[in-house]
């Protein structure tokens, strides 16, 4: 296990070293000026994600500081149109591309048009290798720790319950990401004597219309035993409370939700409230949304990738409390200055 520091009521891991309230700058100091008059596309996974909306919105940031052009494309959550919108991508002649929150395997055909049409790309979240040289002709895969990410929402979990909790875990099998994040809830859990009740596989771009009826039924089938709820994605506590309200539970009675990624505005409007949701990890979106338009820049000029992975941040209603009202986690280091002085900005 990576020994964990709580700051404010957050919590940074050492892996890379980035505390919540902290001034220093831990990633690339050096790298290629900025290619000119560039074009790229973002092709996003499904602009419902709170997590992809906030690594789009960083991109656009960026990419008006580098001075580039950006079309963001939505794959609106299904296979069908994420290789759409590859395919327009391609049609747009695009200088560079940028994978936002899909698994790259799903798409393998698709993306070898743009491996063959030479067009440079990175990603965010496209699967379990993160950083450099990631498969599919994927330059840099942009993300944290997904496993330190796992296993921090179910030491939560654990601390929160002991070793009598009971916990439902939701993922979608569609990505291998989201698989191997939840092997890894289970695993944490069940290591330290915790008891999963149930691994529950639903697809997360269908969460609003899945989600009520699935929690009716898991409150049915479970009752008083089903105490945490750990999900691969804020998403799927999006569409939950109404069911637990519903059943007339308030929401610190229980089942008590806790998210492995990717700490969406919405999430954090819930937990600063108390909403039916008391925990994300967190990932620095608007700083990936950055570090996605450098490593870009250094692809379209053959320059290495970075090689940088963020770490992620324990959310609670404690630390949102003390950090303000902001509803992302947005560390206070100076990423857009270090980015902007790399590209002579």
């Amino acid at each position: 296990m990576q020994k964990r520091t709580f700051i404010a009521g957050l919590m940074a891991t050492t892996m890379m070293t980035m505390p919540a309230l902290a001034a220093d700058w831990d990633g690339p100091t050096s790298g290629p000026t900025a290619a000119e008059g560039k074009s790229i596309v973002v092709v996003a996974g499904d602009l419902k994600n709170g997590g992809i909306l906030g690594v789009t919105n960083g991109v656009e940031e960026a990419a008006a500081k580098i001075g580039w052009d950006v079309r963001v494309l939505d794959g609106a959550g299904s296979i069908q149109g994420r290789t759409a919108a590859i395919g327009q991508a391609l049609a747009l002649q695009a200088d560079g591309i940028i994978i936002n929150g899909f698994d790259a395997v799903e798409q393998q055909a698709a993306l070898e048009g743009v491996v063959n049409a030479d067009i440079p790309m990175v990603a965010w979240h496209s699967g379990p290798k993160i950083g450099c040289d990631a498969p599919g002709g994927i330059f840099a895969n942009v993300s944290t720790d997904a496993m330190t990410v796992s296993e921090v929402a179910a030491e939560w979990a654990l601390d929160d319950g002991g070793k009598d909790i009971g916990v439902v875990i939701f993922t979608d099998s569609t990505y291998q990401i989201a698989i191997d994040k939840a092997d890894r809830l289970k695993e944490t859990v069940e290591a330290a004597g915790g008891k999963v009740l149930e691994y529950v596989d639903t697809p997360i771009a269908d969460t609003s219309t899945r989600m009520g009826p699935l929690t009716t039924s898991l409150l049915q089938k479970y009752g008083a035993s089903w105490t945490h709820s750990l999900a691969i994605n804020d998403l799927y506590f999006d569409f939950m409370g109404p069911s637990l309200a519903a059943a007339g539970l308030a929401p610190d009675k229980g089942p008590l939700a806790g998210s492995a990624g990717d700490g969406s505005e919405a999430a954090f409007q819930r937990i600063r409230s108390g909403g039916y949701q008391s925990i994300t990890v967190a990932e620095p979106l608007n700083l990936q949304g950055w570090q996605l338009v450098d490593e870009l820049n250094r692809a379209i000029q053959g320059e290495p990738c970075s090689g940088y992975v963020t770490s992620p941040a324990l959310v609670t209603q404690e630390g949102l409390a003390k950090l303000g009202d902001s509803n992302a986690f947005d560390p206070d280091i100076p990423y857009r200055a270090s980015y902007a002085d790399i590209w002579g900005k």
